[in-house]
């Protein structure tokens, strides 16, 4: 299935810089996986959201983000991520991002939206949280066993709230639901 069989007229616009392969998740209404390969900058951010719009458009609030071929995204690439959650936020949908690169990763916390963004391991579990109505599986986050994203020591959180490594001595955060970011 060609992407704009899936969505019309998708492809009518093409980006040597990042590419974007389309599937429909048809055990989930509304679900599209959008294999991302390439990088999202200044210059072709526009494209990016121009194309995921016209997805939405088309009914598809239930975004899965491949980004495993994602090598690089600039803090405007950050940026439309969070415009498609506030497209599909009122509509019912969500998104969630999967295979995210390291140094991708990194980007989304230094920006501090590592916390609005479900990240999965993969395909199953993404589409499992949508099956899921959203919700993430265990209501009990804590107590919590993480690794501090810059020294990789083990801890453990009882609670939600800010505190420091115990090793580097960097100051963390974590959400509610159990999201490890810089604080």
């Amino acid at each position: 299935m060609t992407n704009n069989e899936i969505v019309p007229g998708f492809d009518d616009e093409k980006d040597d810089s990042l590419k974007i392969r389309l599937q429909k998740v048809d055990s989930v209404e509304g679900c599209l996986v959008l294999y991302l390969n390439g990088y999202i900058d200044t210059y072709n951010s526009n494209f990016f959201q121009k194309r995921v719009s016209k997805a939405i458009e088309g009914s598809n609030i239930r975004l899965i983000f491949n980004c495993g071929g994602l090598n690089y995204v600039s803090s405007t690439g950050i940026g439309s991520f969070t415009a498609f959650l506030k497209a599909v936020k009122p509509r019912g949908g969500d998104l969630v991002l999967l295979e995210i690169q390291p140094k991708v990763y990194e980007v989304f916390q230094l920006l501090g939206f590592s916390q609005f963004f479900n990240i999965k391991d993969n395909l199953e579990e993404a589409v499992d949280f949508f099956v899921k109505g959203g919700q993430t599986g265990s209501t009990n986050v804590f107590p919590k066993i993480f690794q501090c994203p810059i020294c990789n020591k083990k801890l453990k959180a009882v609670k939600a709230g800010r505190f420091r490594c115990s090793e580097c001595k960097t100051i963390l955060a974590i959400d509610n639901a159990g999201q490890v970011f810089l604080g």
